[in-house]
């Protein structure tokens, strides 16, 4: 079956990222939903210059500005990528093929991320396979934010040829941003869904996952990337779970004032 392709975008002050990322998907897609949560800088005007649908909506979180955005769309048939990222020319090649003949309801592939200036294949950064290609009739987001992902209400999806690009942290220092925004974030998902601390949890998850992943999943492979990579997700971990203890200890105190 021939299909028409909707990509979809959402976005917050990624002048330095959409360029590239809709440079891709004008390969691919017959139209481009942009949903930007009040962008400062010139995300819109660069976005113009590719005759995007450009449109705004308040952000209430990764999960639910991604749903809204796939109802946006004109086609049932679903390209979504973030700002930072950009397809390859294998995959672009790999997708036009599926446009042809589509006949599942979901397609995946690996995903490269780059992290300081150099694409990093190791650890658990690779293959780190995504589904982001999909009948949105099947599919929905979900997940727990910041960590989004594609849930399916069936098991109908193929592998595609060809790596999704992700251009990660240039610095160690905007990793370290992140971590820290990232793990708040997730602290609070994690206590609105009814988790709670646990001191093994924060004793035993950030060493397992260094080990797992500089070890087990040889990120030591990428030298002093691959080393600062693994202990910062340790260091992402912890925080989660501290930050977790952290908001369960206000509440105590609220609700004894």
């Amino acid at each position: 079956m021939k299909i028409k392709l909707s990509a979809v975008i959402i976005t917050f002050n990624e002048e330095k990222n959409i360029k590239r990322c809709l440079t891709s998907l004008a390969k691919v897609a017959d139209e481009i939903i942009v949903v930007d949560s009040f962008s400062t800088d010139r995300t819109e005007e660069i976005c113009s210059e590719f005759n995007c649908d450009f449109r705004t909506n308040p952000f209430e979180g990764h999960i639910q500005q991604k749903n809204f955005a796939l109802q946006q769309a004109s086609n049932d048939f679903i390209l979504s990528l973030d700002a930072d990222e950009e397809l390859s020319e294998a995959l672009i090649i790999s997708i036009l093929e599926v446009k042809e003949n589509w006949n599942h309801d979901a397609y995946y592939f690996n995903r490269l991320s780059s992290y300081c200036g150099k694409f990093f294949p190791h650890g658990s950064w690779y293959p780190d396979q995504k589904i982001r290609l999909f009948d949105r009739n099947h599919a929905k987001w979900g997940g727990t934010n910041p960590h989004d992902k594609i849930i399916l209400s069936s098991n109908s999806k193929k592998f595609l040829k060809g790596d999704l690009f992700h251009y990660t942290y240039h610095t160690i220092e905007e990793h370290i941003r992140q971590i820290n925004y990232f793990s708040g974030i997730a602290a609070k998902a994690a206590y609105d869904q009814g988790k709670r601390f646990n001191v093994f949890k924060l004793i035993f998850k950030p060493f397992w996952r260094f080990f797992r992943d500089y070890f087990l999943k040889h990120g030591f492979l990428g030298g002093y990337r691959g080393l600062t990579i693994c202990l910062l997700t340790a260091v992402e971990t912890y925080l989660k779970i501290i930050k977790l203890w952290e908001l369960e200890r206000a509440e105590k105190i609220k609700s004894h004032t």
